[in-house]
């Protein structure tokens, strides 16, 4: 059965290695080399992932996503403050293992992302998607996620990233 759960410090080496994998996958995509230079964690991941479960700050969620209390996902989401005071939760991160994908672990993970976010008071949730990963942006869309914004990017000359 799928399920998801608040992550703890036993969790931190399986987190570590599905955020490597998910780098990994989406590294080559259309617009992936520069996300995995500017948005993904860098390495060594280990103390990233650290920051979110060590327990330190009441701002940083992590959730592991099971199936039949095996993990096979993970997600983590920051509390932001806006320029006026507001909060609004960005998931930085949300992966299921491409043999557990399609049969709910990613939705339980969202819902319990969603549920933190709302019991912080934050007004808003934002996730990232990569031009082109439809079944990404589907994903998100079923939470009520809508694009907000639009970050465009030109590779210039001698530059290799895209």
């Amino acid at each position: 059965m799928e399920a998801a759960r608040r992550a703890g410090p036993a969790d931190a080496g399986t987190i570590a290695l599905l955020a490597r994998e998910g780098v990994a996958e989406l590294r080559p995509n259309r617009g992936g080399q520069i996300w995995s230079l500017r948005e993904a964690h860098a390495e060594p991941i280990e103390p990233v992932v650290d920051s979110f479960l060590d327990g330190s700050d009441d701002r940083r969620f992590a959730v592991m996503g099971t199936i039949d209390d095996t993990p096979v996902g993970y997600a983590l989401m920051t509390i932001e403050t806006l320029h006026d005071g507001a909060l609004v939760a960005m998931v930085s991160d949300l992966y299921v293992d491409p043999g557990a994908r399609r049969v709910g672990v990613g939705e339980a993970m969202m819902d319990l992302l969603i549920a933190e976010a709302t019991a912080a008071g934050a007004i808003g949730i934002d996730a990232l998607a990569l031009p082109g990963d439809r079944d990404t942006k589907n994903f998100f869309e079923t939470f009520g996620l809508t694009a907000r914004a639009l970050l465009v990017h030109r590779a210039l000359p001698g530059g290799q990233a895209s």
